[in-house]
């Protein structure tokens, strides 16, 4: 199965895909890494995207639509795989389906996570973490017995820089303009299910099942 995870920063689309690839084996595949793995790989499009990057450029569509092709035609996607973060634009998305027919694929369920802005925020902007361990924490859901200390060392947390609401909402406007229109585009082909994102990452994955398993 071919999936897309849509949804805003924050709205656990990284959490559920954990879950998907536990119970399902579909691999999951975050623009983040897939950047990042081809920029030490020494190929053709990884050897344009060190240069793009080295020169502290902004990456073009054409390679990161470069980049995932050279990726989820590997054979470990042959189980199944999940994009996250990609596509971010409907330009994206229509050479996504272009690369996909031409090997016969297609996107199978695009599970889009709804979660109001304001929720949002609150998830991210109240995340803490310990930088030595990584261990994380949140103020309001998950707070540390001491306000702003690790509950193992006593040392302070922090608040990373792009947690900040102000960035948070910059995140969230760029998702908005450019993304959301995906919503539409796939609502077309049929394969748009939306996942209400409130609830405990059980009780959303419960949801995500429902969708996969029909």
């Amino acid at each position: 199965m071919h999936i897309i995870l849509l949804g805003p920063p924050g709205s656990g689309k990284g959490t559920q895909a954990q879950n998907i690839t536990s119970e399902y084996g579909y691999i999951k595949l975050s623009t983040g890494d897939m950047l990042r793995a081809a920029s030490s790989s020494g190929s053709k499009i990884g050897l344009e995207l060190k240069a793009v990057i080295d020169g502290g450029n902004l990456v073009s569509d054409e390679i990161v639509v470069g980049i995932v092709e050279e990726r989820i035609f590997q054979n470990d996607c042959a189980v199944g795989y999940m994009l996250d973060g990609f596509p971010r634009n409907k330009e994206q998305a229509k050479k996504l389906d272009a690369m996909l027919v031409g090997q016969n694929q297609k996107i199978d369920i695009v599970l889009r996570f709804l979660l109001k802005d304001e929720v949002v925020v609150r998830r991210i902007a109240g995340r803490r973490f310990h930088v030595e361990s990584g261990r994380s924490y949140h103020v309001e859901f998950y707070p540390p017995e001491i306000a702003g200390k690790d509950d193992l060392t006593g040392e302070p947390l922090i608040q990373r820089a792009d947690d900040n609401e102000e960035v948070v909402q910059s995140r969230l406007n760029i998702y908005h303009e450019q993304t959301e229109p995906l919503v539409k585009y796939y609502e077309k082909k049929g394969v748009l299910v939306s996942i209400d994102g409130l609830g405990t990452p059980d009780e959303v994955f419960a949801k995500i099942k429902t969708a996969l398993d029909q």
